[in-house]
C-alpha cells in the first residue's frame, strides 16, 4: 500500500510539474503580451461589438468541437502528412528597396512576403501590414509551426521606409513578438486593445492608433478603416476574444484595396462591396482552412465567392505559402481557388513571393508552385 501511495504521488507530480510550468510560461513569457487593462479595457467595455465580456462577430459563429474532434485534429497536426509541407526550397525573390522607392507617387503597389505579410503602397505612402518575420507563428520559440523554407527570408533590415504598421489581430502568425522588438520606433495601427501587446514590447502609447470597426485615420491622405471580419483573437489559453480583429480597407486618391486577413465567409464581403463600391485589389486569405473551422477561416471556393461579393476587379490570395497550420496539402489553397476562380470569372494575381507588383498588374502572375514539390 505504502508502496502504491508513492507510485501515485510520483504520477501526480509527473503530471501536475509541467502543467505548472506551462501555466507559469503563459503567465510570464513576453511572447505572450500584455491583456488590456485601465483606459484601454474601458474603451473596450463601451464598444458597441463587445457584449457579455468579450468581442463578438457579427454573425453567430460556431467555434466549438467535441473533445473527441479536437484530439483528432491535434494528433493529425502532429503525427504530420504528405503535402502539407514542400519538399523544395520556395521559389521567392529577393525583394528590391530600391525599386520599391522609385515607384510612382500615385497609385499603388504590392510585395507578398508569404502567409499574410505584405508591403503595400498607396499614393507615396508604405503600410508594412502583419508582418510575421520570425521564424515560427508559436507562443514558443523552440515549437510550434515553423516556416518553410525559402531561398532568401524577409527582414526587418531589408525594408524600406515605413509609414505605417497595419495589425489585423493578434494571433501568433499575424503579431510577431520579435518582428515587432525591430519595429518598435514605428507607427502602428491596430484593432481595439492590440496596443496592450505593443506597448509591453516597447512600442510607445503616442506611437499605437487603435480602431473599433468602421472608424477610419489617415496617414498623409490615405484613408484607413477597419472592418469586421468573422474570426477571433488570443494569444494564450483564457483570453480569447479579448482584442479586437478585423481587415482594412486602404483607400487613395483613385484607388481601393483590402486586406481582408483571417475570416469566415459572411455577408460582411457584399456589405463592403455595397459601402465602398469596387476594390481595385482584394487580397483574401485562402490557406489553414478545414471543414471543421470554416466559419472562421473560408474555404477557397468561398474566397473566389468573396471577391464577387466585394465587386473587387482582382483578387490576390494570401494565407497560405508559409506556415503548416491545418491539414491540406500546402498547394492545395491555389489550386482549389484558381478552378472556382476561372469558373466565376475573377481575375487572378498570383506574383512570385518577394516580387513588388505595381497595381493590379496580372502580367505579374506566375505559377510559381507547379515548381515546388
Amino acid at each position: 500500500m505504502r508502496t502504491l501511495r508513492m507510485l501515485l504521488w510520483i504520477l501526480l507530480a509527473l503530471i501536475a510539474l509541467p502543467t505548472i510550468a506551462l501555466v507559469l510560461y503563459f503567465m510570464l513569457s513576453p511572447r505572450i503580451g500584455s491583456g488590456p487593462a485601465g483606459a484601454r479595457k474601458a474603451r473596450i467595455e463601451a464598444s458597441p461589438n463587445f457584449r457579455d465580456g468579450k468581442f463578438q462577430n457579427v454573425v453567430p459563429t460556431n467555434m466549438d468541437m467535441p473533445v473527441g474532434t479536437i484530439g483528432k485534429v491535434m494528433w493529425e497536426m502532429l503525427k504530420g502528412g504528405d503535402g502539407r509541407e514542400p519538399d523544395d526550397t520556395i521559389p521567392n525573390v529577393p525583394f528590391d528597396r530600391m525599386a520599391w522607392e522609385q515607384l510612382p507617387d500615385t497609385g499603388f503597389a504590392i510585395a507578398w512576403f508569404g502567409h499574410s505579410s505584405l508591403l503595400i503602397k498607396m499614393d507615396a505612402i508604405t503600410f508594412l501590414v502583419d508582418p510575421v518575420f520570425g521564424e515560427r507563428a508559436s507562443s514558443f520559440s523552440f515549437a510550434g509551426p515553423k516556416r518553410f523554407a525559402y531561398r532568401e527570408h524577409m527582414r526587418v533590415d531589408l525594408l524600406p521606409k515605413v509609414d505605417a504598421v497595419l495589425i489585423s489581430h493578434d494571433h501568433y502568425d499575424h503579431l510577431d513578438h520579435e518582428t515587432v522588438l525591430q519595429l518598435k520606433d514605428e507607427r502602428f495601427i491596430v484593432p481595439l486593445g492590440v496596443g496592450a501587446h505593443l506597448e509591453s514590447w516597447g512600442v510607445p502609447s503616442s506611437a499605437i492608433t487603435e480602431h473599433d470597426w468602421w472608424q477610419t485615420t489617415h496617414v498623409a491622405g490615405v484613408r484607413l478603416t477597419l472592418t469586421p471580419a468573422r474570426h477571433f483573437s488570443g494569444r494564450a489559453l483564457t483570453n480569447r476574444f479579448s482584442t479586437l480583429w478585423g481587415s482594412w480597407v486602404i483607400e487613395g486618391k483613385e484607388r481601393r484595396v483590402l486586406f481582408g486577413a483571417d475570416s469566415g465567409y459572411d455577408p460582411t464581403f457584399k456589405e463592403l462591396g455595397s459601402r465602398f463600391g469596387k476594390f481595385d485589389l482584394a487580397l483574401l486569405e485562402c490557406g489553414a482552412y478545414d471543414v471543421r473551422w470554416s466559419e472562421i477561416h473560408m474555404m477557397p471556393e468561398e474566397t473566389a465567392q468573396a471577391a464577387v461579393d466585394l465587386n473587387a476587379a482582382v483578387l490576390m490570395p494570401i494565407h497560405w505559402a508559409k506556415f503548416n497550420l491545418a491539414l491540406h496539402p500546402w498547394k492545395e489553397p491555389i489550386e482549389r481557388l484558381s478552378i472556382k476562380a476561372a469558373e466565376l470569372n475573377v481575375p487572378l494575381l498570383t506574383p512570385a513571393l518577394g516580387r513588388t507588383v505595381v497595381g493590379a498588374d496580372l502580367t505579374a502572375s506566375v505559377r510559381w508552385w507547379e515548381a515546388a514539390r
